[in-house]
């Protein structure tokens, strides 16, 4: 870890943490995830991680920390079953903090946990990621002794939804990204620029937009298509690309974006390249990042990552996304679903070049991961 965590430092003694979620294949909440592990490890702690498994883990057990392999993210009535494994987990392995990361492992763990006696529960922490459907299926998410919201406008969902949660229990922590992987002079090296356009031969020269995420409905690439289009009919040589993974359940929509790419005659000009692990890379040669997600999201990991590297990002102004746009690039934010918006400000952007990024980045790594350590150290000098 390249920066000690302020707070951890402090905890007299050796703390065994389990986050659980549903798998390790990639995404926001698992990289978060494996961010807090790191901390934990390089502080001297115990960091355990139940989960489905996936690609991560091998980089999980690296850092140091240990990963138990249980399906508790699946959508079935055999989950349950994993309710008594999973208390004799925490009983057996001396658990003191039980932080639940998404909601369908929370019910699992909370119900774990709700079936040892007081004096030998660990502290419960929760993490509201998302934006969820109000309900009881998602009040889980606010069971814990401690609420971390990872933005303002989740603060204000909270509120708003479950408006019984005592305000002293929320916590606001941004996610954050390191300034030592991601800033505005990082350049990716010749061999990469190389290797990259041979492979990708149809966006070389071009004005180059990249979408990141997952291939979803709520991720908008059925909006690029239309912004793509727009642009091309304004004289823009614009080329997008598509960064992200297709889950198998995802297949159908896959199918209805490739379709829609080749309805409206856009093949050579916008490139699908699938899960990368040089996101960076490519976001730093990309002349604009967008986010155009349908629905609010809590916290745009690469809108900040895209706004360290320098570059211009352009984003529906709404949820976590406009709230990072409003302290960083406010000239970023469109109205959501503003399609035509999107389109006149891109194209100005391409004859007159994108307004400079004059803020700082004020969401980083160490400081997401010592004030989530601190409340860990807090909550833990209390325990019996």
């Amino acid at each position: 870890m390249r920066e000690d965590v302020q707070g951890a430092k402090r905890v007299a003694r050796r703390l065994t943490v389990v986050q659980m979620l549903p798998a390790l294949d990639g995404g926001g909440v698992e990289r978060g995830t494996l961010e807090i592990a790191e901390a934990l490890v390089a502080a001297g702690h115990r960091a355990i991680v139940i989960s489905e498994g996936g690609r991560l883990v091998e980089e999980l057990e690296a850092l140091g920390a240990e990963h138990v392999t249980l399906p508790v993210g699946r959508k079935a009535l055999s989950t349950l079953r994993y309710i008594p494994i999973v208390r004799r987990l925490l009983r057996d392995e001396g658990v003191d903090i039980l932080h639940l990361r998404s909601r369908l492992p929370a019910w699992i763990g909370y119900l774990a946990w709700k079936g040892l006696p007081n004096e030998s529960r660990p502290h419960l922490v929760t993490t509201v990621h998302g934006a969820y459907s109000p309900g009881w299926y998602s009040a889980v998410m606010t069971k814990g002794e401690r609420v971390i919201a990872v933005s303002d406008s989740i603060v204000n969902y909270i509120r708003t939804n479950y408006p019984k949660v005592d305000p002293e229990r929320i916590v606001r922590i941004y996610r954050g990204i390191d300034p030592e992987c991601y800033y505005p002079d990082f350049r990716p090296d010749p061999a990469w620029l190389e290797r990259f356009f041979n492979e990708n031969p149809q966006a070389r020269d071009r004005w180059l937009l990249t979408l990141p995420g997952r291939i979803t409905q709520i991720k908008g690439q059925m909006d690029l298509i239309e912004i793509v289009a727009g642009l091309k009919a304004r004289g823009v040589p614009v080329h997008a690309l598509l960064v992200g993974g297709v889950h198998p359940r995802r297949q159908e929509y896959w199918h209805k974006v490739q379709a829609a790419i080749a309805e409206a005659g856009l093949a050579n000009d916008i490139t699908w390249l699938g899960p990368r692990r040089d996101l960076r890379e490519i976001m730093a040669i990309s002349d604009v990042v967008l986010s155009l997600t349908q629905k609010p999201e809590s916290f745009g990991r690469t809108v900040t990552e895209a706004l360290a590297l320098g570059r211009p990002v352009l984003g529906y102004n709404h949820g976590g996304v406009g709230e990072q746009l409003g302290q960083i690039y406010p000239e970023g934010r469109v109205p959501p679903g503003g399609i035509d918006d999107a389109i006149k400000r891109l194209a100005r952007w391409w004859q007159e070049g994108a307004p400079p990024i004059v803020n700082q980045v004020p969401f980083t790594l160490a400081r997401m991961q010592a004030e989530t350590l601190d409340l860990y150290r807090l909550l833990a000098v209390s325990h019996p």
